[in-house]
């Protein structure tokens, strides 16, 4: 049977406007990618066999289904901050089943808990997404964007995207200071190993860089010595632990002073540092300046300052997650990410180098920036 005139010409305008939205959403979307450790992991290692999961109760239980979603959180982390102030939708990890078709725009989490700089951090939790393969994922994930909307477009994206590294604490507290005299520590002095990490990173963003990402938020160590786990461990009397502060000393402004040389080397501000250290340093000289009742204890654990071993069912749980800025033993709560990401979108130079994430995203909008 022969079309008629008028519904060929409907079809036409039906497959105009699909088109346009189709292009339109495309425009208009800011993809957002994700690496690191179990600070931004958001669901990876529960398609793995590891014991660095956070796929039990209690964890979630202040999202909406108040159960857990793969988050070392008792609900958001920082990337679902950082992607409502994008105003996009939280990302998926990159092992979900989920993640395919338009949901591929939004961009990817290749975060895995455990994980470090150096390949050899994080051994005990076995199966684990390395760096190496965190970017090798990412690669995956480009032919497969590129496979659904071109090349092109699919390079657009990328290079316009926003990109967050959080690494580097694991390979202090789960390899250097592990055990005593451990395989890293026998190796290298602190400052020594370090210069070692820093070294290592930069490898790490120059091939980020190579990747086509172009606006790359890189996040420093938190005071390690402070963290309820460390005082639990290593702290006869509350201070925190001098010799990971020391740590922490050494390894943020390094790792400034490397990105402000990376930038120059490029010739453009690709990467901006985070100094989370200072921002939890706020939090524990001064947590009721934050509406924290302590930073000391964590709000899910056992042991002195609950810091002891995993939160689970059986665990010690605060009743109000907002007065505590550490949600377990390593991490912070929902309500101390939201402060982090506010530090990182708005925070002075005291805290971001060179600029804020506002200021960054912001430059997109000055032509022949």
């Amino acid at each position: 049977m022969a079309s008629s005139p008028a519904l060929v010409s409907w079809l036409v305008l039906v497959l105009t406007l699909a088109m346009a939205v189709s292009t339109t959403q495309v425009e208009a979307a800011r993809a957002f990618f994700v690496f690191g450790d179990s600070l931004v992991d958001n669901g990876n290692n529960n398609y793995l066999a590891t014991t660095a999961r956070a796929d039990s109760p209690p964890y979630g239980i202040d999202t909406p289904s108040r159960r857990p979603t793969g988050r070392f959180s008792n609900g958001k982390n920082i990337p679902d901050f950082i992607s409502e102030a994008l105003g996009s939708e939280p990302l998926l990890p990159y092992l979900s089943p989920a993640l395919n078709g338009d949901r591929l725009l939004v961009g990817a989490n290749f975060a895995s808990a455990g994980i470090g700089i150096l390949n050899d951090t994080g051994i005990q939790f076995i199966n684990i997404i390395r760096m190496f393969r965190q970017f090798e994922y990412f690669q995956e994930y480009q032919g497969r964007l590129a496979n659904l909307i071109g090349t092109t477009e699919a390079q657009r994206i990328v290079s316009e995207a926003l990109v967050l590294i959080t690494v580097g604490g694991n390979d202090f507290v789960n390899n250097y200071f592990l055990v005593p005299f451990s395989a890293r520590s026998r190796q290298f002095s602190l400052p020594d190993y370090v210069r070692y990490l820093i070294s290592e990173y930069r490898k790490l963003l120059m091939r980020l860089y190579e990747l086509g990402a172009r606006k790359v938020l890189v996040t420093g160590t938190g005071p390690l010595g402070c963290v309820p786990a460390e005082l639990a461990m290593r702290s006869p009397n509350g201070q925190c632990a001098a010799e990971l502060q020391r740590a922490a000393g050494l390894f943020n402004p390094q790792l400034v002073q490397m990105i402000n040389g990376l930038n120059s080397d490029l010739g453009a501000n690709v990467f901006i540092a985070a100094n989370t250290q200072q921002q939890t340093n706020d939090f524990i000289s001064n947590p009721r300046a934050f509406g924290f009742t302590t930073s000391k204890i964590a709000c899910c654990g056992q042991g002195p300052y609950n810091g002891l071993g995993l939160c689970t069912v059986a665990s010690n749980l605060c009743p109000n997650r907002d007065l505590y800025a550490f949600w377990d033993p390593f991490h912070p709560s929902e309500k101390a990410n939201r402060i982090i990401v506010n530090m990182i979108l708005r925070g002075s130079t005291n805290y971001m180098s060179p600029m804020n994430l506002s200021t960054l995203l912001a430059l997109d909008t000055i032509p022949g920036t």
